[in-house]
């Protein structure tokens, strides 16, 4: 038998050097041994060998076992104390992941014994199952790092002129057939030209991808022929998911991937994931025994102080990852720095990020794991964006993240969902949602890039099921339509569900229009959902995360209503791109700064006078406009030069009937220029000059542009309104 060498604990997982595989894993302090697990390549249910690594260093036991080289499969076994009362869950019976492996071939099958107890009868979890389940868990794969990046160059876009697209790899490409069909579905799919040009149309900086890491269904979900479409249900944090790979996957998906993203490189878009460390897949104390549990399960999860047999769930999912130890925080901390240094993305949005800092149970902004990523030289220089809630006590901490970091700003979707319902006593809050939500961010020392505007995201109804639906309908989930939230904040023309009404049809087309526009013409950084510029359908379902199927992919055939509304954001992503003003650096003060012809911003009632302090609390103000002053602009360009820009006038009549709205005199810049009318089902022309009075119909929004003087004419410097 090859004899194992003591290696280094200095690089966990595995390591090819040239000569063999250098072996480390973090295994608690009282497992008493811990064997790596060869496969047969051509049969990786089979186990051929099996290696102990007998050096030990703090915690970490290492070997170097020559010979072996890339493409090994391999696993861990680890023995120990069975005692669940007290923590500890070790089964040298159960196969374990290894937590650093950068590649996973096969499937958790949970038809293997994969549970590390004898499943049945009370007190089921305290047994002891010693059926070997190898067969049924994947298996780590050594790889080495062969991918040339050529010229390959980081985007680094500004926050101030981000803009989000959350998609899903495999559904957004799954049935577009332009492309290759061996790409659909896949990272290559994503990186195709016919892609990246409609994400460059639409004005898109960075696509925001749900979980690629490798994830793990749930048991009682292939019981009822489902799957995790979503993928937050974490195995590993390093490897990319196999199920997004056309090439090879024994080691084929990293490359794959760093493809993608070099692709999406070339065209300026940045690519963000989302990260899922607030749990892992292996559920609560009667889940499988896949990785953690079994290495380490004390270190790895937060269990009840008073009887750690059971986890604590700040999550909804059985177990919380546990930040607050120095050995899952390192784990954190280096999976991150992986796909930032190796894989070369650009950010994160971290999942749930209220439980990374729950290091004592409450949480705390500053935590390890927020102390750790703001020193961090690699990581503190990424795009980083919190969710930030989770399901535990005190879990809703919107606006209370460190300096560094935005927030998905569920307060902007709720508001604008309700304003364009036709809700009363919102006039004020639109307010500051429009211009970057400066109530929740600005004491925090954070700038309107902080709040990431949304109106709909993956999780939820489209924006088209958000328009059409009045309930949820999530009956092809299994669970008798109980699942998903029961909130909708939408206005769907009074009639529940599909129909061939022409009436309601096009005022759910100009709904969908009222809250695009709202989210681009908005301060602070849009996301919008794929799919949703498209009028993509769910049927219904506002908990789609079990559906892997056209209910979920992206359709990309076109009727005339879908290339309508498609025509109709793509006019929004120009607008958007031409107006230094909605891409400000600094929060409006509604003041004229000093050498400006313009406050920063003003508020209009539909008569043409600016609104008083009584306007914004009256139940009947639906009716607004919001003027930015481009030459009150203070937004460097790239090269540092200050920018003045275009006025830009938006109007919104959220009433139920029609306003005519009077356009305040502006002496500065050209004249008022009508550059959309979410009234307008045709596709928006060249900007046409603006009446003296603008109808607005009942729901319905209005852009108008006031083009800069050129420098030194005539007005360039006259004073404006009030």
């Amino acid at each position: 038998m090859t004899e194992v060498r003591p290696g280094s604990p200095k690089n966990l997982g595995a390591t090819f050097d040239g000569q063999g595989v250098s072996f480390a894993v973090y295994a608690d302090e009282l497992a008493s041994r811990v064997e790596v697990c060869i496969f047969d390549p051509h049969d990786p249910g089979r186990e051929v060998r099996r290696y102990p690594l007998g050096a030990r260093t703090n915690r970490i036991w290492h070997g170097h076992v020559p010979g072996l080289g890339p493409g090994t499969l391999y696993g861990y076994r680890v023995t120990g104390p069975v005692e669940p009362q007290r923590g500890l869950r070790f089964n040298p019976s159960k196969l374990l992941v290894d937590p650093y492996a950068r590649a996973l071939t096969g499937r958790v099958d949970f038809r293997a014994p994969l549970h590390g107890y004898k499943r049945g009868g009370k007190d089921q979890d305290l047994t002891l199952d010693t059926e070997d389940d190898a067969h049924g868990v994947p298996k780590g794969v050594v790889v080495v790092d062969d991918f040339d990046w050529g010229d390959d160059r980081k985007p680094n876009v500004p926050w101030r002129e981000t803009f989000i697209y959350e998609l899903h790899v495999k559904g957004f490409t799954r049935l577009h057939q332009e492309l290759p069909p061996e790409t659909r579905g896949t990272f290559a799919g994503l990186g195709q030209p016919q892609v990246i040009r409609h994400l460059q149309e639409l004005g898109i900086t960075a696509v925001e991808l749900l979980p690629v890491h490798e994830p793990v269904d749930e048991g009682f979900l292939g019981d009822r022929g489902l799957s995790n479409y979503w993928g937050y249900n974490t195995l590993n944090y390093f490897a990319p998911a196999q199920r997004y790979c056309c090439l090879d996957s024994r080691g084929g998906q990293i490359n794959e991937l760093k493809w993608m993203v070099k692709e999406l490189h070339r065209a300026g878009i940045e690519v963000f994931l989302d990260v899922v460390y607030n749990h892992t897949g292996e559920g609560n104390h009667l889940g499988p025994t896949l990785s953690f549990r079994g290495l380490a399960n004390r270190t790895y999860y937060h269990l009840r102080p008073e009887d750690p047999r059971y986890y604590q769930d700040f999550t909804g999912t059985g177990n919380s990852l546990n930040l607050g130890h120095p050995q899952v925080l390192r784990m954190v901390m280096d999976s991150l720095r992986y796909w930032v240094t190796e894989c070369r993305v650009d950010g994160f949005r971290f999942d749930l990020a209220t439980t990374l800092g729950r290091a004592r149970g409450s949480f705390d902004p500053r935590a390890a794991f927020f102390m750790a990523v703001h020193q961090d030289p690699v990581l503190s220089r990424v795009k980083l964006i919190a969710e930030p809630w989770d399901v535990g006590e005190g879990g809703y901490q919107v606006a209370n993240f460190p300096l560094l970091w935005s927030e998905w700003n569920d307060r902007y979707r709720d508001c604008v969902r309700k304003f364009w319902r036709g809700e009363p006593h919102l006039a004020g809050e639109m307010g500051y949602r429009l211009t970057g939500s400066s109530d929740q961010f600005h004491l925090s020392g954070r700038r309107p890039s902080a709040s990431i505007n949304f109106v709909t995201c993956h999780d939820g109804f489209t924006l088209h099921d958000l328009c059409t639906y009045e309930h949820k309908h999530n009956e092809a989930n299994g669970e008798d339509n109980r699942d998903g939230t029961s909130a909708n904040y939408a206005w769907n023309a009074g009639v529940e569900g599909e129909t061939d009404d022409p009436q309601v049809l096009a005022a759910r087309e100009q709904q969908k229009r009222n809250l695009l526009a709202t989210l681009f013409c908005s301060v602070g950084t849009p996301m919008l959902l794929a799919g949703d510029e498209m009028g993509r359908t769910q049927r219904g379902n506002n908990n789609a995360y079990c559906q892997d199927g056209e209910l979920s992919w992206v359709d990309w055939k076109m009727d005339d209503r879908r290339r309508s509304l498609l025509a109709f954001t793509r006019a929004l992503g120009r607008l958007r791109r031409s107006m230094p003003v909605l891409r400000r650096l600094d929060y409006f003060k509604g003041e004229r700064p000093p050498g400006a012809a313009l406050k920063d911003v003003t508020w209009y009632r539909a008569d043409g006078n600016e609104m008083s302090s009584d306007d914004w609390h009256r139940p009947g103000s639906r009716c607004l406009g919001m003027m930015m002053g481009g030459d009150a602009l203070r937004v460097p360009d790239r090269e540092g030069r200050r920018v003045v820009g275009d006025t830009l006038m938006v109007l919104i009549n959220g009433d139920g009937r029609t306003h005519l709205f009077t356009v305040p005199h502006v002496e500065w810049g050209g004249p008022w220029e009508l550059l959309l009318e979410t009234a307008d089902p045709n596709e928006p022309g060249p900007p046409r000059p603006a009446p003296k009075k603008v109808r607005l119909p009942a729901r319905s929004l209005a852009v108008l542009r006031r083009a800069a003087p050129a420098p030194g004419t005539a007005g360039s410097s006259a004073p404006g309104p009030g």
